[in-house]
């Protein structure tokens, strides 16, 4: 299944918000777009020349490069972490996607009930086992949409 990039971006932003100047997240990280880390995430070379002095704020086309490039490393680090992601319809993958991104690869790692399920195409054990974690309790609303997405495949 082929992931619809625009599609991705537009849900991340309705998720994350986009703020265009740099800001302390809730977990006090240096954060800016459309919610990167740049404590834990920091630009790169290529990214650092697009955007130029991105401390006195970026642009809306600047913030969708960073998140399109923040979206192509959780796919991978999802392929990495659940056979089988290749095989999930475009709603699966988002939902998957959409937790990567806020949980990072090494976060997607830790929910070994749930990838073991999806890599089992049991989606309503994966759905189970997403909103009976941390993460559930942590964003709610949000997890119980994504939880919903992986059992369905329809996203909401």
């Amino acid at each position: 299944m082929k992931i619809d990039m625009n599609v991705c971006v537009n849900r991340l932003i309705e998720h994350e918000g986009l703020r265009l100047k740099p800001y302390r997240c809730t977990q006090g990280k240096l954060t800016i777009g459309v919610g990167r880390n740049l404590d834990d995430n920091p630009l790169n070379f290529e990214e650092k020349r697009a955007l130029g002095d991105y401390i006195h704020g970026i642009t809306e086309n600047g913030a969708k490069m960073l998140l399109r490039n923040d979206i192509n490393r959780c796919v991978e680090e999802l392929k990495n972490a659940i056979k089988g992601f290749d095989e999930f319809n475009g709603d699966r993958q988002y939902a998957l996607i959409d937790m990567c991104f806020q949980l990072g690869g090494k976060g997607i790692k830790k929910f070994r009930i749930m990838r073991k399920a999806l890599e089992n195409k049991d989606f309503d054990k994966a759905s189970d086992a997403c909103l009976k974690s941390k993460y559930a309790k942590q964003v709610p609303i949000r997890a119980k949409r994504i939880a919903e997405t992986i059992k369905t495949g329809v996203w909401k």
